[in-house]
């Protein structure tokens, strides 16, 4: 018996006549038998490859099988965007069978949502944020609106699983859990996961019920895509082979920052070029009327930064272009899954690096991309802020909370399972002695401190947490030069901070931690090599194939003649690199530059063990350390040679006392417990050990070399 033919009749009927559908995908059709099973499931397929509907039908099907009243299904998005845009569609779905669907986030109004309090839908589309906010107001009564859920579908789950909102979700999911009195049916939608066996588990946590992976058939693969690389120098440039190439198809062109957007679609539009922009500088009306103006048209091009790589729909796209290049590829494979959709189509990425160091990037990530490899999804550790933060929540939403029984409540959560019983007992008590908690005779309430620093706004404070990638933007003066990591900041620095960006040096004047901003001049910084590590810092395996693209020799089919010139003349300047070993390069001024390629975080954590040995200024970057002050070879191989004696383990990054004051509820954690989470979140010991395992090489750099 085929998925379809054990769906409910009416559903199979409305499949076929109401939507015209004569089959469901092979993908759609094989996952139905575990969604009805009630498993919990990761289940993975191309963008735009019908993952709503295999989720979505069977668990209806659930819904009149079963005879499933009241709330029954969550829909949680990452973004109210994507939300919107499904609306309409699981509306239509759930109406033709004489059920309800309907919408609650930050953007609905207080009537609405008090229609949806009293006669509520049978499937709510809501984010994480929006749940928090049920759970607490008094105006919703929680255990009645929660009582007869079943499902709950996260859509593009990556998108919380790498960060800390992936832990608040899970806490709301555990609490309303026990409202419900049974355990709810996960299941976890996604295009791009590296790990989908680990982020089961994540998902599922302590959850009894079967869990798995669903893997599309071959037959639903991917297919082919057409992924070229072209070195065009600016970004001028790039809107002129925009213009010229093309012409007559709908293109989405993503960029890295706000200001770069605007300037390419100026730039388009003064060539001619139908062209419509969308970033997250722009009103939500703004980006809605683009989006929709671009969804409705062919010919046209629509700039974006990275608010259209998760599903918003604009419409059957002709061609996705990626002006340099993202920095993982989970994000490349995001965006390029736009494309494909009509018949017949391919997936496709057209990459037009403007910069020379990008022209790099975008080939390497090619590289690992063609190798099948794409990153594992890894939730940050020890989210102490985040247990801090639902403590608080539990406190709200159940009117005082006994200080014996609050962790009962999320202690499902795979990190809280986690800690240790003496740790989170401190963490209250600090909490206590801070006046952020009051404990009345053992029932635990929000102090006068608590409430004052989280209670604006009717506590908007306390939920609006989890919604900013860990990027600062880089500002000369009013101007956004572009993004880079926090971990750029976060160690501890004596004498000035130095930023690469755009190919040029930067002073670092002014970090505004709570904003996440960094304002900076511009300065002459002799003695670095030119190329570098460039914007929000790249992983080791990145960072890696960038070393595999300088030193293997080789030109691959996709690289345009220009990129193969940009690409050849780096290997010539950088011909003393070896992939066998690092290399210690000493300028002309004495200084030295380490080149291991160990990533961002690797890097991160070997500066600052350097500095145990070596007392000058070391700055990192994904691929170097750099010494500030003139370092003979020898003894950097010194503390290179003592420092490959330790394990991996114990090496330690810095962390600078006000990065503290950037972690949200950081006024709930002991210092050195804030410390201690952001330095195991900065780790990354398998980088650290492949390149000290690494033999050392020295390079004395001469005059006609520099």
């Amino acid at each position: 018996m085929s998925g379809f033919e054990q769906l409910h009749p009416a559903l199979q009927h409305h499949i076929v006549n109401s939507f015209g559908w004569r089959e469901l995908r092979p993908f759609q059709d094989a996952v139905i038998p575990q969604i009805l099973d009630g498993q919990h499931l990761i289940v993975l397929a191309p963008t735009a490859g019908g993952k709503t509907e295999a989720a979505f039908f069977p668990t209806l099907s659930r819904i009149l099988t079963e005879g499933w009243t009241g709330l029954s299904v969550l829909y949680i998005c990452p973004i109210k965007a994507l939300l919107n845009n499904l609306d309409v569609r699981l509306q239509r779905y759930c109406e033709l069978l004489g059920r309800r669907s309907t919408l609650w986030h930050g953007d609905i109004s207080a009537t609405a949502k008090k229609r949806i309090v009293r006669e509520p839908p049978d499937c709510l589309l809501t984010t994480p944020e929006s749940l928090e906010v049920m759970l607490v107001s008094r105006n919703v009564d929680e255990r009645a609106l929660f009582s007869n859920l079943q499902v709950v579908i996260i859509d593009e789950i990556h998108a919380f699983a790498g960060d800390d909102r992936g832990w608040h979700l899970l806490s709301v999911l555990e609490r309303i859990s026990r409202l419900a009195g049974r355990e709810i049916q996960r299941i976890g939608l996604s295009a791009t996961v590296g790990n989908p066996e680990t982020l089961v588990d994540w998902l599922a946590g302590s959850c009894q019920r079967k869990r798995g992976v669903f893997l599309p058939p071959a037959t639903a693969g991917v297919g082919k895509a057409d992924v070229k690389l072209d070195y065009v120098g600016s970004l001028h440039n790039a809107a002129v082979v925009i213009s010229r190439l093309h012409r007559g198809e709908k293109r989405l062109v993503f960029v890295d920052s706000r200001a770069r957007s605007e300037q390419l679609a100026t730039d388009l539009r003064a060539l001619g070029v139908t062209t419509f922009v969308t970033h997250s500088s722009l009103s939500a009306e703004q980006r809605l009327q683009a989006e929709e103006a671009f969804a409705s048209r062919d010919d046209c091009v629509i700039v974006a930064t990275s608010v259209l790589e998760l599903g918003v729909d604009v419409g059957n796209l002709d061609r996705v272009i990626q002006i340099d290049s993202p920095s993982t590829v989970s994000s490349f494979l995001q965006r390029m899954g736009r494309t494909g959709r009509r018949s017949g189509g391919i997936r496709n990425c057209l990459f037009l690096a403007t910069k020379e160091e990008s022209c790099l990037q975008a080939a390497a990530l090619i590289d690992l991309w063609r190798e099948g490899y794409v990153e594992p999804i890894v939730p940050p550790p020890q989210p102490w802020h985040i247990l801090a933060q639902q403590l608080m929540a539990l406190a709200l939403q159940e009117g005082g909370i006994g200080r014996t029984e609050w962790f009962r409540w999320i202690r499902g959560v795979q990190a809280f399972g986690n800690m240790a019983s003496d740790e989170v007992e401190g963490l209250v008590q600090h909490m206590l002695q801070a006046g952020i908690l009051w404990d009345d005779d053992g029932l635990l309430w929000l102090g006068k401190e608590g409430e004052d620093t989280f209670g604006r706004r009717n506590f908007m404070e306390l939920f609006s947490v989890f919604t900013s990638p860990p990027l600062f933007a880089v500002l000369h003066g009013r101007q956004e030069l572009g993004y880079v990591d926090e971990t750029s900041f976060l160690g501890r620095q004596e004498g000035p901070r130095i930023l690469l960006l755009g190919g040029r040096a930067w002073l670092v004047n002014h970090i505004d931690w709570q904003r996440k901003r960094a304002y900076v001049e511009a300065t002459e910084l002799k003695g670095r090599t030119r190329w570098k590590g460039q914007g929000a810092g790249l992983g080791y395996r990145l960072s890696q194939s960038i070393l595999r693209v300088l030193t293997d020799g080789e030109d691959r089919e996709f690289w345009s003649s220009r990129a193969k010139d940009q690409i050849r003349a780096e290997r010539t300047e950088f011909s003393w690199l070896d992939p066998e070993s690092t290399v210690a390069i000493v300028g002309t001024d004495g200084r030295l530059t380490w080149w291991n390629f160990a990533g961002i975080q690797a890097n991160a954590t070997l500066a600052n063990e350097f500095a145990r040995f070596i007392t000058c200024r070391i700055d990192h970057d994904s691929f170097s350390l750099t010494f500030a002050s003139s370092l003979p070879f020898m003894d950097f191989q010194h503390a290179w040679d003592q420092l490959r004696q330790k394990p991996a383990e114990d090496l330690r990054p810095s962390v600078d006392e006000q990065a503290i004051e950037g972690l949200k509820f950081s006024e709930c954690l002991p210092v050195t417990m804030a410390q201690a989470m952001l330095a195991a979140r900065r780790q990354d010991f398998d980088g650290i050990r492949s390149v000290l395992a690494l033999k050392l090489r020295g390079v004395t750099q001469t005059e006609d070399q520099s």
